[in-house]
Parts: C-alpha cells; sequence; structure tokens
C-alpha cells in the first residue's frame, strides 16, 4: 500500500443518490432475506432487481452507463440494504470495490483500469478472487501459481475461497504468484472471463451466517488472463502501488457500511420490542419503562453514532483525498474494524433488550446475530488491523 496518496486530478460529476434504492424496493429484497437463508440459496432475485436500479453501476461515471455516485453516496445505499438483506449487500459490495479501485485509478488520469467501469457500466458482475486456504498475507503473496505466457497474457493453476457472487460472475478478479524466477517473485493482478476454460466453482458454502451470499470455492485449473486483462504485475510483498490502493479505498468502507447496516437494523427492532413488550413486574407497562432496558439502548445508540460517524468521515476522506503526511491507511481500517467490533456489540445489546424470542429460527434478530459475526474473518482480521494501525501511526509501516 502506498504510504502517500497521488492526488485527484479528475472527478466525475456527482450524480443522485436520494432514490436509488426505494422503499418498495428494499422492502420486497427484505421479505426475501429469510429464506435465502433458510435454503442457503443465492439471491438471485436481488441481484435482478438491483441491476435495474443501477446499484451495481452507482459509481461507475456517467460517461460509461453510470450513476455518477461519489463514495459516500453509495455507503448510504449500502447502508440501507444491509439492515434488509446483509447477504446481498456484503456480496455485491465485492462487485462494488473492483469498481473503486478502477474509479481511484480513473480520478488520477490512469486508464488502465478504465474497461472494468466500462463493463460494469454495461451491466457485467465482477467477483473477488483473492481468499485462499492459510493465506495470511493477503495480497503480498499468492499460493496460486500465475505462469507467465509469450503473448504477455498469465495462466493461474490454484484454489480460491470465499468466492462471493459464485453463481453470478461476469468477471473474476484473481491475483497470484509468479515465481518463474526465484529471486524476484511477482505478485500478478488479472481478470478472468466466466466463459474462459480453466476455472470451476465447487458449492462449498453452508456457513454459519451470511449464507446468501454463496461465496463457494473456485479451482483455476490452467484458467488464461489475457494481456488486456493484467492490471498488475508488482513485487512480491506489501503492495505499494495505486491499484491495490483503490481496492483498501473501496472495499473497507464498504464493509463498514454494511456492519453499520446490520447494527442498525438489529437496533430498531430492538428498540420496538422493547416498545411493544408489556412487564408485569412494573404494572404492565413497556420494558421501556425499564432502567436496564434504557441503559442497554443507550449504550447501543452510543455505538452506532461512533460507527456511522467513523465510516462517513473515513470515506468522505478518501473521496476528497487526504494529506500528504496522513496514514490514510489507518483511517480506514480504523473504520472497519470499528464498524465489524461495535456491529457485534450492538446486536448482541438487540438481543438482550428484545429477550428470548429473538433466539427463534423465526426471529430477524436470530439471522442478524449470525450474520454479523461474520465481520471478525474479513481480512485483515482485527489483530493484524491494529497491527497495521499501529505501526501506521509510529511511521514504520513495510519496515522490517
Amino acid at each position: 500500500m502506498s504510504a502517500v496518496l497521488e492526488p485527484v486530478i479528475a472527478s466525475p460529476a456527482p450524480g443522485d443518490a436520494s432514490h436509488l434504492l426505494s422503499d418498495a424496493l428494499l422492502d420486497a429484497i427484505g421479505q426475501r432475506a429469510a429464506g435465502y437463508d433458510r435454503e442457503n440459496r443465492f439471491f438471485s432475485d436481488d441481484l435482478r432487481d438491483l441491476h435495474e436500479a443501477g446499484f451495481l453501476r452507482a459509481t461507475v461515471p456517467i460517461e460509461f452507463g453510470g450513476l455518477g455516485l461519489t463514495l459516500p453516496q453509495l455507503l448510504r445505499e449500502q447502508v440501507r440494504l444491509a439492515a434488509r438483506a446483509p447477504s446481498t449487500a456484503l456480496a455485491l459490495n465485492m462487485h462494488l470495490y473492483w469498481v473503486g479501485a478502477a474509479l481511484h485509478l480513473y480520478r488520477r488520469g490512469d486508464k488502465s483500469a478504465q474497461w472494468i467501469l466500462e463493463e460494469a457500466g454495461a451491466g457485467k458482475v465482477f467477483a473477488a478472487g483473492h481468499g485462499e486456504p492459510g493465506n495470511d498475507l493477503g495480497l503480498a503473496w499468492s499460493s496460486v501459481k500465475a505462469t507467465p505466457l509469450p503473448d504477455g497474457g498469465y495462466r493461474f493453476d490454484g484454489r480460491k475461497i470465499f468466492t462471493s457472487l459464485a453463481p453470478a460472475w461476469d468477471w473474476l478478479g484473481v491475483h497470484g504468484i509468479d515465481d518463474s524466477d526465484p529471486q524476484a517473485p511477482k505478485i500478478v493482478h488479472a481478470f478472468i472471463r466466466r466463459d474462459a476454460a480453466g476455472h470451476r466453482t465447487v458449492q462449498t458454502w453452508d456457513a454459519l451466517g451470511l449464507r446468501a451470499t454463496r461465496s463457494d470455492d473456485t479451482w483455476l485449473e490452467g484458467a488464461i488472463a489475457p494481456r488486456d486483462k493484467v492490471i498488475r504485475v508488482l513485487p512480491a510483498g506489501i503492495p505499494d502501488d495505486p491499484f491495490v490502493d483503490g481496492i483498501l479505498g473501496a472495499v473497507l468502507p464498504g464493509l463498514g457500511a454494511v456492519y453499520y447496516g446490520i447494527a442498525k437494523r438489529a437496533f430498531d427492532i430492538a428498540v420496538e420490542s422493547a416498545k411493544q413488550r408489556a412487564s408485569p413486574a412494573i404494572g404492565g407497562k413497556t420494558y421501556a419503562y425499564k432502567p436496564l432496558t434504557q441503559q442497554a439502548v443507550a449504550q447501543a445508540a452510543i455505538e452506532l453514532a461512533s460507527i456511522e460517524a467513523l465510516v462517513e468521515r473515513a470515506a468522505e476522506r478518501w473521496w476528497t483525498g487526504y494529506g500528504e503526511s496522513e496514514p490514510w491507511i489507518a483511517h480506514l481500517l480504523a473504520a472497519k474494524q470499528h464498524a465489524v467490533d461495535g456491529a457485534l456489540r450492538v446486536v448482541n445489546l438487540a438481543l438482550k433488550i428484545a429477550g428470548a424470542a429473538s433466539l427463534s429460527r423465526h426471529s430477524e434478530l436470530e439471522r442478524l446475530y449470525r450474520d454479523v459475526r461474520a465481520g471478525a474473518f474479513h481480512p485483515p482480521n482485527a489483530d493484524a488491523a491494529h497491527e497495521v494501525i499501529g505501526q501506521a501511526w509510529l511511521g514504520v509501516l513495510g519496515q522490517a
């Protein structure tokens, strides 16, 4: 990751996000969420409706067929979507972060990933092939082999895990290691078309939460990325490149927005429950009059406010540009980490407020309780995030 961000030299005119996702659309999506979760089924109908609403091309510049929204505008819509369908919002964040990475380059005059914006504007779906079993170095390394071809393309062989959007992607962004020169291994970032040979999906996804994401395994068995779809070839190790910076600048605030949406929905359900449930112990008044309920609601409300503020601030600063000496990665990671940790605390409080009925498999809170726990596992995890944040502030990031 770059220590200093390049200045923005061009920015698409912002669009209007006020009616991107209508209440009626979100209600329909929310009504489907429990069924998708119960059946461990991909959110096909949600994807169709969100395509039609323009959500997948929200931040694509208008000149490429998008809506031209800013990152902060997009995140507000992601929060609303995540509140009704966490799996749908989380999986589509994987598409949106590729758009965000390409947009980061485009706004700086770099057209090397412009084709991503064009494809997304035309309705194509992008998925992320970054997860690998046992790889705790993330984009600094890979267990997938990238073999250079004479024409400048690369062949990829290996296993990717947690491929959200597995049934629906048109383009899969992957990274692999080119160790043809053992003294100078390289990390190759490239894209593979769905209609290309050499890849297959293995339906392994049957998880505690976020079940409708269908984050199945993908096996790459000679999958070819042509030369014009190889975005970057970087030295192995901590990446220092605007393309990778753009990935982080899109995915981390997006994750924060998703988990804030989960927490906000749980809070709203719990508060409404407290207003309705009667307590014989206080003469038939509702639980809203109980001091312990009031305390739990206050704790959750304070937590929610801090999550929202940090995610909003990080997104706004990323979009407008951090100062040259600012540890931008620390701010982005802090927003994501505080969101996933805080959302867990809010959802736990929500179940406490709502009572034992929230344990039912028919309760939305029960599903949110499971979904929010996935936040701990999105890379970088809590340990890695805190390490990088500390190193960034101490000025030793990337130093041995």
